[in-house]
């Protein structure tokens, strides 16, 4: 952890270097975030590389008040989103699924199973599936959640509250199928 503070130092002081070497380990990171948050490679990819410019172009503006992965992390929600509200009119249920089938795929070849666990939280609305993913799988508080969406801590406990027992549902549903 000292490297990095020594490299956050240096690229806010504008030692690119230092910052391409930071963007670099948090790549693989911020995107595995971003594709869980939004169930689409190829929005994932798009969304990450945002993400990565908006490092570059902010960099200066970083404070240290949080982990520099949190501080991308907060770049990547927003990013997400912005591009959700954007497309929330042109909405294409097929497009959202081939991208689901591909990531499955993509899964699959790499010889990893596609946890059930996973299946459900892709079934979430991405306002439901974001704070879930960011409490439960990166171990983030409410308050910090509520911080990187830029949303009350009202609406992050009841999208936490509403998307468990949407995630307890599908699975008790598939587990019931499996077995009957």
């Amino acid at each position: 952890m000292h490297d990095e503070t020594k490299l956050i130092k240096q690229a806010v002081r504008g030692d690119s270097r230092a910052l391409s070497e930071l963007l670099q380990q948090n790549y693989s990171f911020l995107y595995q975030y971003v594709l869980k948050a939004t169930m689409n490679k190829s929005l994932a990819e798009d969304v990450t590389q945002e993400t990565m410019l908006k490092a570059i172009e902010k960099i200066a503006s970083f404070q240290g008040k949080a982990k520099f992965s949190t501080w991308l992390i907060t770049i990547a929600s927003r990013h997400v989103v912005d591009r959700v509200r954007r497309n929330e009119r042109e909405k294409h249920w097929i497009q959202e699924e081939q991208s689901l089938r591909a990531v499955r795929y993509d899964t699959l070849q790499r010889m990893n199973d596609w946890p059930e666990a996973l299946q459900a939280l892709g079934e979430l609305s991405s306002d439901t599936r974001m704070p879930v993913l960011l409490k439960y799988f990166y171990g983030y508080t409410q308050e910090e959640i509520s911080a990187m969406l830029d949303i009350p801590i009202g609406t992050v406990k009841s999208r936490l509250h509403n998307g468990i027992k949407q995630l307890r549902k599908e699975l008790t549903n598939h587990e019931e199928a499996k077995n009957g």
